[in-house]
């Protein structure tokens, strides 16, 4: 399995669309529509929830990019080139740097508007997983994210100008050897974790309270994130942060539920 099409989607002068933006911005639009699908079914306006988004979307953009361009290796390249720092079309962005980015745009929202972030949260969690989902995708086109040689059928064939060390020697590792699909377990995995929070958000509304499906999101990628890392071969490890923010939500479930004490309304 290779890339089919070139990452370059068109070009228009100086102006160049990439696949990999493209495709970002396709996962965003469809996590903003599971996100509306969640707030019609509790019964709150669809539309307060894509104005949310317009500014979460932003700001989790912004925390994404800047987490990939502050981070070894990323940063000792991006010191010495600072105007590429702002090229996101080319693809760079990191995943835990987008939850911090948009989770602070939902609560400088729920400020201004005076409303409660909690559910807003929960609303755009599995919205999250499926953005991540499609956004992988991006990774398949800029020849990418992925693993360790492997003779399964869909494995991938990476060119020699994209690999790195040590599969960059063809004595070792010819041509034509196959590489784990990385993007592909990941963007799988990440739409059954949207599935399985939308199911949770039907399945149990009105007894679950306030900020369990971001929670459950944080837990859920986080122990994707951390088995995924183990076959990561360009050196961009995320499974300190993935252990941080998976103890962070289970921790906030814990307190969130007490389940020591006896059963509480939910929402409460």
């Amino acid at each position: 399995m290779v890339p089919p099409i070139d990452p370059v989607l068109f070009s228009l002068g100086p102006f160049t669309v990439h696949w990999y933006g493209v495709l970002v911005v396709t996962g965003i639009m469809l996590g903003a529509q599971v996100a509306a699908y969640l707030a019609k079914r509790a019964g709150e306006d669809p539309e307060r929830v894509w104005d949310m988004l317009m500014v979460a979307v932003i700001t989790g953009i912004i925390g994404a990019r800047i987490e990939y361009v502050t981070v070894s290796p990323h940063w000792t390249y991006y010191s010495q080139h600072i105007a590429d720092a702002f090229k996101i079309w080319e693809g760079g962005l990191r995943i835990y740097g987008a939850v911090v980015g948009g989770a602070l745009g939902v609560l400088g929202y729920a400020m201004v508007t005076k409303t409660r972030p909690w559910p807003l949260l929960d609303f755009a969690a599995p919205g999250m997983a499926m953005g991540h989902a499609i956004g992988r995708w991006g990774n398949f086109i800029n020849t990418e994210l992925y693993g360790p040689p492997t003779t399964k059928p869909w494995g991938l064939l990476i060119p020699l100008p994209y690999r790195v060390p040590p599969y960059n020697d063809i004595g070792l590792y010819p041509p034509d050897t196959l590489f784990h699909a990385n993007f592909l377990y990941e963007s799988i995995a990440n739409l059954l974790l949207c599935l399985v929070l939308v199911w949770v958000a039907d399945r149990f509304r009105g007894r679950l309270k306030e900020g369990t499906l971001i929670a459950g999101y944080l837990i859920g990628y986080s122990i994707i994130r951390f088995f995924m890392d183990y076959w990561r071969t360009d050196n961009t490890s995320a499974q300190v942060p993935a252990l941080i923010f998976a103890a962070l939500g289970i921790v906030f479930l814990i307190v969130r539920y007490q389940p020591w004490r006896p059963s509480q309304r939910a929402g409460a």
